[in-house]
Parts: C-alpha cells; structure tokens; sequence
C-alpha cells in the first residue's frame, strides 16, 4: 500500500494543550434617556408601584431616535478595549449578539468594525435572544482554544424600544437599550472561562417571539396593523420556564467544575425580573446578596443584560482576581446558558 504523502506530517495544534480563554477587559454602555415608571403611568394603565411589586423594575434607558444597536455596541466595545489594553487592529474576530440589529443584512458587527476600527477582523451577528451573550462568549472561547484566532471581541447590544408595544402595559414595562462587551484571549494561565452549558426547547418558540418581520410573515399592512411587528410575551409561561432552565444550567455548569453555589462569589443572572432572580437563588441556595441586579435601573435589555452586569459588577470590585463567578442566562427559542469564571 502505498503511503499517504502528508502520513508524517502532524497537524501542528495536535499536541498543543488547549488553551484557557480569560476575560480581559469589560465595557457598557447605557442611553441618557431615562424613562421611568412615573413615565409609563401617562402612556399606559399602570402605576409604580404595580411595575416595582411584580418586576423590580424602577426604570430603563431608552436610545435616541438616531441612536443604533452598533452606536451602543460601539461604545461598549471601545470602554471594554480600553480596559484590555487592545487596539481595533489586535482583535481577530467580532461577534455581536442581538435580536435588534440595525438592519436585517449587513451583519450588525460589520457595521461596529468598521466604527472601532478593527479592519483586519471577521465579524458576524448570532442570535439568542436574551441568552445571546453567553452563546457568544462560547462561540469566541472555541475559536481561541482551537488556536484559530488570539483576541475575540463579544458584544451583547439591543435597541428593544424599536420593538417594545408602547400599548400593551404587559411588555412595556420589561424593556430597555443598552450593550455591554468583552475581549476573550488567551493569557497562558490556567484561570479564565472554567466552562459553558448550553440549552435550547424549540418546542416553546411561541411563548416569547416577534411574529412577523421574518420570512414567514413579510411586512405588510396586515402585519403593522395587527401590531405583529412588536414582541409577544406569555408572561407565567416564561417566567415557570426561566427558572427551572436557569437552575438546570447553573448547577450542571457548577457540577462540571466540580463546585458548589458556596464556592461562587457573585452570581450575574440575566436581568428579567426581579421574582425570577429572587426564585432562583431560592433554588441555588444562594442569598440574594450574591446575586448581581440592576434591573431596577435598566430593565430587560436582552442579549445585553448580562454583559452589562458583568461590568458593572466588575467594576464595582463586587470579586476579584481568583474569584469563582457565575453567569446564568435564559432567553427566546428557548434558550439558557450558564458559565463559571475564575476571575
């Protein structure tokens, strides 16, 4: 039999260890607009008190009528960079997670590329609802360890007032704008992203979507006068859901670290509603102390939230170097996703 000419040639990563991914710089942004309870009251039945007992929620931030998703994820990528120590021409690849891209196509990280200034890097929108962050930070991670690029770029950016029924006071409420980002490389310690879980249940797409805009139903003045242009939420349904998906994801992430909640410093949840976190932690048994929120302030801002916690919390020295934290996220699709960091 005659041999292969590349028989032996090793591919060159085979005997690399993998590498650990570390987040090196965190950034946010949040609109100067501040839209508050007091605020909705004129719109829509609703009182604050109502909105505080039943979501948390005291206010949110609304973007400017010509303030895009790649405006905000902009911002956040450049404070995130800053921290890093990072130019636009160090970093490889641009991942942005959003269900409100400035456009349908191009890709809305095309369009921050080019306003940071990262010419060199690829860039591409993925989609995971309010799970979207985390999907990216475990998109990014595998692109490093397998060697393929050095300094990933992952935003979570979303202008949900664009989508938000200013008539239905049942949604109104949850929502607001903003981004926040994250550099992920490779620092050669062993510290860094410890792991990721993944999930989805396509089989309860319809208890949180927007129905139309898509390919199967086209704009039309059937679909804008139908109001089916903006999201649609069965409230008990996603609230039941969240929960046990959060909790299923957060203790599977901790089981594969061989860790327990009392191991964690600061558990960073997606910020939907504060009864959601609060049923959570219950679950985790971890005292709400722990547990990162600033719903009040900013509201669901989806695929964002997470990734502005993270950087406030950080920020607010809230751990430290060597700290075990963990992210939990639920979303649309549906979708979860948990992850544990040693900082």
């Amino acid at each position: 039999m005659t041999k292969s000419p590349t028989a032996n040639l090793r591919n060159p990563r085979s005997k690399a260890p993998p590498r650990s991914v570390h987040i090196v710089g965190t950034g946010s942004y949040v609109p100067q607009r501040v839209l508050r309870n007091a605020d909705l009251e004129k719109l829509v039945d609703t009182t604050d008190d109502w909105i505080v007992t039943r979501t948390g929620i005291r206010e949110r931030r609304i973007a400017a009528e010509n303030e895009c998703t790649s405006d905000m994820g902009a911002q956040a990528a450049l404070r995130a960079m800053e921290q890093a120590g990072v130019r636009g021409e160090d970093i490889d690849l641009i991942i942005c997670a959003t269900l409100t891209p400035d456009m349908p196509f191009p890709a809305t990280a095309c369009l921050i590329q080019q306003k940071i200034g990262a010419k060199r890097a690829a860039a591409f929108d993925m989609e995971a609802a309010c799970s979207g962050f985390l999907y990216a930070v475990e998109i990014g991670q595998q692109f490093i360890t397998s060697g393929t690029y050095n300094t990933v770029l992952v935003i979570g950016a979303e202008k949900l007032s664009t989508i938000t029924d200013w008539e239905d006071r049942s949604t109104c409420v949850l929502f607001g704008d903003g981004a926040g980002a994250a550099v992920l490389r490779s620092s050669g310690q062993t510290h860094g992203i410890l792991t990721t879980c993944m999930g989805a249940d396509g089989s309860q797409s319809d208890i949180l979507l927007m129905p139309a805009g898509g390919a199967r139903y086209p704009a039309s003045k059937e679909s804008v006068s139908g109001r089916m242009h903006y999201l649609k939420m069965a409230g008990k349904e996603v609230f039941k859901n969240a929960v046990v998906a959060m909790q299923t994801a957060a203790e599977e992430a901790l089981r594969k670290c061989n860790l327990t909640i009392q191991d964690i410093q600061c558990v960073i949840p997606h910020q939907a509603n504060i009864r959601i976190l609060e049923a959570l932690a219950d679950r985790l048994g971890a005292p709400m102390d722990k547990v990162y929120v600033n719903l009040d302030r900013y509201g669901n801002v989806s695929a964002a939230s997470v990734a502005i916690a993270l950087d406030e919390a950080a920020r607010a020295g809230r751990f430290q170097r060597g700290d075990l934290i963990l992210l939990v996220v639920f979303g649309s699709g549906l979708t979860w996703a948990a992850a544990v960091i040693q900082w």
